[in-house]
């Protein structure tokens, strides 16, 4: 089964995003909703999806778990909740009893925004995710290159909790640099405990000029310092859409791993997010009618 273990779901009618102020965000400044998403995935080969945490408001994370309920095709949630909270283990208790609360998987909380880059060693975060850990959920790593040595600390100091590194935590790819950042995403992938995204990469580069050459580096230091059994393909759609096409990552991330052995390819397209996310096999799986030939750059 092909899993798209990355992607995310707004309806502006319900809430507003904030976050897609400005000129540059209107090509997603939309709802994006369920029929938009199988209408993407339908031709793509996809047989299932993880529906991640957008904002920080805790309505989102029970309307996600509805959809998923809703869904044939979203077989895991990815939601939010106040780490800091004292009540943190009940919130995720009452999560995980409501509505669709079987298909919560995760928790999220996106760091990349916190000005403390040690947010993640703060007491209060820990003891939350040692909650998470209690609740049997991993928990979502959202974060940015400077935050990876508090992200280090925090996995190697939580072994009980399966952690999952989003987006390859963002590298500088637009820019070129390449050495500071491997070096952190080795270190917090030689501890067992965590696994990463092959996921948001064309949205850290040029948006409009990016090729499959200026991804590839970042690609293969991934590949090589998790092991394709730890690394997981998400499409971010549609986030993504600010630099290509739901259609496109994909095929991107079918080239960037054309040197892996079938099995392991399997593992980076399914497997993976499969058994991270606790994943059933479903019995029905869309095939590809795609030609993946043509690939951006």
């Amino acid at each position: 089964m092909r899993i798209d273990a990355h992607h995310h779901l707004w309806d502006l009618s319900v809430r507003a995003q904030d976050w897609l102020a400005g000129p540059e965000m209107a090509p997603i400044n939309r709802s994006f909703l369920l029929p938009d998403l199988h209408q993407v995935t339908a031709v793509t080969g996809i047989g299932a999806t993880v529906l991640v945490q957008t904002i920080t408001v805790s309505e989102e994370t029970p309307e996600f778990l509805a959809l998923a309920e809703a869904s044939e095709i979203v077989a895991a949630v990815v939601g939010w909740t106040d780490l800091t909270a004292p009540e943190v283990a009940d919130a995720l208790a009452a999560l995980k009893s409501g509505h669709g609360g079987r298909w919560l998987r995760g928790i999220r909380h996106q760091v990349q925004g916190e000005p403390d880059p040690r947010w993640l060693c703060r007491p209060d975060v820990r003891r939350g995710l040692s909650a998470v850990a209690g609740a049997g959920l991993s928990y979502d790593l959202l974060t940015r290159p400077h935050q990876l040595p508090a992200a280090i600390e925090t996995v190697r100091a939580l072994p009980q909790l399966e952690f999952v590194l989003d987006h390859c935590s963002k590298p500088p790819i637009a820019s070129g640099e390449l050495e500071s950042w491997a070096a952190d995403l080795r270190a917090l992938a030689a501890l067992p405990n965590v696994t990463c995204k092959l996921s948001g990469l064309v949205t850290e580069a040029d948006w409009t000029q990016w090729t499959v050459d200026q991804l590839r580096p970042y690609t293969e230091v991934v590949l090589d310092a998790f092991g394709p059994e730890r690394v997981m393909f998400g499409s971010d759609w549609p986030v993504c859409l600010l630099a290509a096409p739901y259609a496109t990552v994909l095929e991107t991330a079918e080239v960037l791993t054309d040197r892996l052995t079938p099995s392991e390819r399997a593992a980076v397209f399914g497997g993976t997010a499969q058994r991270v996310y606790a994943i059933e096999q479903s019995s029905e799986v869309a095939q590809p009618l795609l030609d993946t030939g043509d690939v951006h750059g």
